[in-house]
């Protein structure tokens, strides 16, 4: 049952009234926070009664964690991670029943992973979710999370008590300034970092704001600041990336650089105007996590064979294509570590850099003062380059150059927007690359997606109907003798069931049969069929292999893959 359902309970049940609830919603909108810190706030309902109310619409038995004294023993059996996680508290054990205190205890799967975690069995109590929070905070030691941050910024912050004033520029950076709101800003690219996301997205909207972290390629909700910090925060967060922070008519780039702990961190920051102010997203370039060796990307032996003598062609081009975030820039990355030695001169152009690399030469685009992919690109190929690595392919101008400079003794590594191998040619080709020139300058063409990992640590066999794995691609022999893991969730993966990701990769050699099917202007299906022919690996079959490995799941295969 969600608060809002608790709320309406409330109201059906005649505990209160509905002009009360629309007094309790209309100050949680405006202030953010738990719902039901706000019912206990409004003075409409006593804690006691509203503590016997949860009990009674969870018929669970309700627990006063103000006053309760749990032994340290107790709550070392629960990790703050999953207690966190799932809001919860461990109350008391008795032989093998641990009684735990939970906002909501209907929530299964955080049971499930205290059984498996603790080995006791559980039974669920209900507390209010101020009172849980506070336990956590108290018996976890937990001052400096940005739950704690929170709670100081409600008593010493006051921002702004109508959404639709116009801050001038001097007042946002006083606000932005402002000790509280500084140290919530750092406590959550702290924690990002800490956490190993890839990205925060800083999202207002009209009556609340939200943080969300991408992890592992997935995003979760971690906070929502009061509506009324929302400048403030904002404005913090463009003064750190020395962005204009009285320009928000139109999106702006910047960097944070931080140190977290002993680790130094690049942050990419961009703003985008949005309907109710400025979405700022913050990718997290963290080269203590940037994985250079192909032996560990996750291929399959064959394809890493094929990719490697690719790239270490004397002539050609490589092109390396996925969606947005799917590990593009990193396998070329890997690609330019493993060939880059003294005697050749490696040379970048990226929008932007994300990485610098020790040995090689790295432009960045710089589209207001007229440095595009092209004209960097011709100017690079002035500087006597055996390598030319270009970020992205965005259009004919770049492609063609890219195509030039392959068939005159330049090796040429890129990236393109497509959804599989074979059709990275019709891309070209729609560009406006005559096929012959596709033909002559292409050597190989991957295709990759990201997956999650499973945890190594609370890795599990699932049992996977065979029926199910026949459907999703396997033969019914290999669906009979397979064994299908998944991760329960520990405080490892923060109660996910998956640590880390990898790549699944489709490689496709130009043949020279393939080279003529071009010539020709075979279709797309007709590419991908002659090369599977020849044994190209597709990306369901390579995310296939890595589930019967048990080193991903089901789920992840079906989330990133289509069915040939």
């Amino acid at each position: 049952m969600t608060p809002e359902k608790i709320a309406e309970a409330l109201v059906e049940r005649q505990v209160i009234t509905q002009e009360q609830l629309d007094q309790i919603q209309e100050a949680h909108e405006k202030q953010g926070g738990s719902l039901s810190k706000h019912i206990l706030e409004s003075g409409f309902i006593t804690e006691d009664a509203f503590r016997e109310f949860l009990a009674s619409c969870f018929r669970v038995r309700a627990v006063d964690l103000s006053s309760a004294e749990i032994e340290a023993e107790v709550i070392k059996l629960v990790p703050v991670e999953i207690a966190t996680r799932f809001q919860l508290v461990p109350v008391a054990r008795q032989g093998r029943i641990l009684q735990v205190a939970m906002v909501n205890p209907e929530n299964l799967f955080a049971i499930d992973d205290l059984k498996f975690y603790t080995g006791l069995e559980v039974s669920p109590l209900v507390a209010p979710e101020p009172e849980v929070k506070a336990a956590i905070d108290k018996y976890y030691d937990r001052a400096d999370t940005l739950a704690s941050v929170m709670q100081e910024m409600d008593d010493d912050v006051d921002v702004l008590e109508d959404d639709e004033e116009i801050l001038r520029t001097q007042d946002m950076e006083a606000e932005s300034q402002a000790a509280p709101v500084v140290k919530l800003v750092n406590s959550l690219l702290a924690d990002a970092v800490q956490r190993n996301a890839s990205d925060i997205h800083v999202e207002p909207y009209e009556k609340h704001m939200r943080v969300r972290y991408r992890i592992d390629g997935v995003l979760h909700d971690m906070m929502s600041p009061p509506t009324r910090l929302k400048s403030a925060i904002l404005s913090r967060l463009k003064i750190m990336a020395e962005m204009d922070i009285a320009e928000r008519r139109v999106p702006q780039d910047g960097r944070i650089k931080l140190r977290v702990g002993s680790r130094t961190v690049d942050m990419r920051v961009s703003s985008l105007p949005t309907l109710f102010d400025e979405k700022i997203v913050l990718r997290i370039l963290d080269k203590d996590n940037l994985q250079v060796d192909l032996n560990r990307l996750g291929f399959q032996p064959q394809p890493l064979d094929e990719f490697t003598k690719a790239i270490k062609s004397p002539y050609g081009m490589v092109l390396v294509t996925g969606p947005t975030g799917s590990g593009k820039t990193t396998t070329l990355y890997s690609a330019l570590t493993k060939i880059n030695t003294p005697e050749v001169n490696v040379i970048t152009v990226e929008d932007p850099v994300e990485y610098n690399l020790d040995g090689i030469n790295q432009v960045q685009v710089n589209d207001e003062v007229g440095l595009s992919f092209a004209s960097a690109l011709k100017s690079i190929l002035r500087q006597d380059p055996n390598i030319v690595m270009i970020g992205e392919i965005r259009d004919l101008e770049t492609a063609s150059i890219a195509v030039k400079a392959a068939l005159t003794g330049h090796l040429v590594l890129s990236t393109l927007h497509t959804n599989d191998a074979p059709s990275s040619v019709g891309r070209m080709i729609d560009m406006g690359i005559e096929p012959f020139l596709v033909s002559s300058s292409v050597r190989l063409i991957l295709a990759q997606r990201l997956v999650r990992r499973i945890c190594d640590r609370c890795k599990q066999e699932d049992p996977v109907p065979p029926e199910v794995l026949v459907e999703a691609g396997l033969s019914e022999e290999e669906a009979g003798k397979a064994k299908i893991y998944r991760g329960a969730g520990c405080p490892n993966c923060n109660g996910s069931g998956y640590a880390g990701r990898l790549g699944l990769y489709e490689v496709m050699v130009l043949s020279p049969v393939v080279r003529e099917m071009i010539l020709d202007r075979a279709s797309t299906a007709e590419l991908r069929e002659r090369s599977t022919s020849e044994g190209m690996i597709s990306l369901r079959k390579d995310g296939l292999w890595k589930l019967l490995q048990g080193v991903t799941s089901l789920e992840e295969v079906l989330r990133e893959t289509n069915l040939e």
